[in-house]
């Protein structure tokens, strides 16, 4: 027997529908309009000539630069993390000792120290390391800021390996460096897949790093390239959504394929 059709339930998606879609609607048709026919129509017009000028504009006025900027950071910000925090978090989970649990609390002190707190000492650090105004200083810190959060999710992820696997690796004579390739990687993909998405994240939209320690054009990232379009004469509304389109696609993406495993790495934290 069929239930009845839940017409309140189907209202709310309805509204929910609206409050998402109108917002993504008003940013995406934004981007086909001349600055002139956005400011003669208003934001929730259709435009009448569709153009993509506001996406070539953005594109031939730096913003490639910074993307590829952008980019670098990321790759290299996902890269560093995820050579250590992984072996980090192995060692952390097979451990005994009473040293690399106290190590693991310092450690995740770093939760509780926003990067607002410590900006001043890092631009003091970051320029005498001969770092500033260059991408590695950017990097170094943010992958820095990222790792006690993704180190707290892996380690509750491989906490849920059973301790038999263990025991049955170690019974065929594996070393510990085969136990952590052959067994604990594959069944962590979950967990993988959850801070490779945060530190990504971290590291494409980060904000405070790039306004700090760098200054010239050719090390300014996507979040500093926007305050292009804001001139003392107004912002030019459609370039600045064209780009905010073009920075959020690769992300975006990334969320797509991932989000899966994002979710259940994260249901792993703490363990079971």
């Amino acid at each position: 027997m069929k239930g009845r059709p839940n017409y309140l339930a189907g209202f709310g998606s309805l509204v929910w529908l609206f409050l998402v879609g109108l917002p993504l609607y008003v940013m995406l048709i934004a981007t086909f309009q001349s600055r002139a026919d956005y400011a003669a129509n208003g934001p929730l017009a259709f435009p009448d000539n569709f153009t993509l000028d506001n996406y070539i504009n953005d594109l031939n006025d730096g913003f490639a630069q910074y993307f590829l900027n952008t980019v670098i950071v990321t790759v290299a910000v996902v890269g560093i993390v995820l050579l250590l925090v992984p072996p980090l978090a192995y060692a952390i989970v097979r451990s005994q000792g009473r040293t690399t649990g106290a190590v693991f609390r310092l450690f995740l002190l770093g939760l509780a120290i926003p990067s607002q707190a410590v900006i001043v000492p890092m631009f003091y650090l970051i320029s005498k390391a001969g770092l500033y105004d260059n991408l590695i200083g950017v990097i170094l810190p943010t992958a820095a800021f990222a790792m006690p959060v993704c180190a707290l999710i892996l380690t509750g992820v491989m906490r849920d390996i059973t301790p038999e696997l263990y025991e049955a690796m170690t019974v065929d004579g594996a070393s510990p460096w085969r136990t952590f390739f052959q067994l604990v990687v594959p069944l962590s993909r979950s967990g993988l897949s959850t801070i490779v998405v945060f530190s990504a994240l971290q590291a494409w939209n980060g904000f405070l790093f790039p306004l700090v320690l760098t200054q010239s054009a050719e090390t300014k990232v996507i979040t500093m390239g926007l305050y292009d379009f804001q001139t003392e004469h107004g912002v030019d509304i459609p370039g600045l959504l064209a780009a905010v389109v073009l920075s959020m696609l690769p992300i975006l993406l990334v969320y797509l394929f991932a989000r899966r495993a994002l979710v259940q790495g994260l249901m792993g934290v703490g363990g079971k």
